[in-house]
């Protein structure tokens, strides 16, 4: 199976994609054995990034997500600038990422599925602010309203947007490939059901993550398949 030629032929392509994508540009990524899920052994993760911790533990849960999760200096890599190339002529890409990666490399086509850490709104009036007030402190310094990003909690509903976004491009896709994530998130990894029936699916990872019957899996590096793309 040629990837190269997967592309060439396909009509739409929908990538899919998760934390792998991002590590070579420098973002730890979440279940590895060095991922951001094991910098803390008290609580778990799912607690951590979640609505009730924001609500019941607002300066816990800012500290955890200052000091783990913005890396506001990371540049796309290749993988994201062979997307753009791609998806900007012909297709979408749906990230779980919450980096804004995909749009600083200029990805026309893009959901971000689970929202992202830089648009920055204030729970109590709704205003949005720069995220770097919210780098600062997360009381608004308006009216003191807590600060949070449009990022999806554990707890919290996809946007309805995004869904509806999403749903449309792996229904309208007639091949899709999953780049560097574990697919062990829903809904995001429900998503898979929309397809058509003769629609090619492709997943790329490091290990292999055990797809579903009718999925192609390419154990390998995504930096070194995406780097030898024309």
């Amino acid at each position: 199976m040629d990837l190269q030629t997967e592309i060439n032929n396909a009509k739409y392509v929908v990538f899919m994609t998760g934390a792998g994508v991002s590590t070579p540009s420098g973002i730890p990524d979440y279940r590895s054995k060095n991922g951001l899920y094991t910098s803390s052994e008290e609580l778990t993760p799912e607690y951590i990034l979640s609505h009730d911790n924001l609500v019941n533990n607002p300066d816990g849960f800012y500290d955890f997500v200052i000091k783990n999760m913005y890396f506001p200096d990371a540049i796309p890599n290749v993988i994201h600038e062979k997307m753009v190339e791609i998806t900007n002529q012909k297709g979408m890409v749906i990230t779980q990422n919450v980096d804004c990666l995909h749009s600083k490399a200029g990805t026309k086509n893009l959901v971000e599925f689970h929202g992202n850490l830089y648009d920055i709104h204030c729970k109590k009036c709704g205003e949005e602010v720069d995220y770097h007030e919210y780098l600062t402190d997360y009381h608004h310094k308006k009216d003191g309203g807590l600060l949070r990003s449009s990022t999806v909690l554990y707890g919290e509903n996809i946007s309805p947007r995004a869904l509806k976004e999403s749903v449309e491009a792996i229904t309208k896709a007639d091949l899709i490939v999953i780049v560097g994530t574990s697919f062990k998130v829903y809904p995001f990894a429900n998503l898979l059901q929309y397809r058509t029936t003769d629609t090619k699916v492709i997943a790329i990872n490091k290990e292999d993550i055990e797809p579903e019957d009718g999925v192609e899996m390419i154990v390998s590096d995504a930096v070194d398949i995406f780097s030898k793309l024309k």
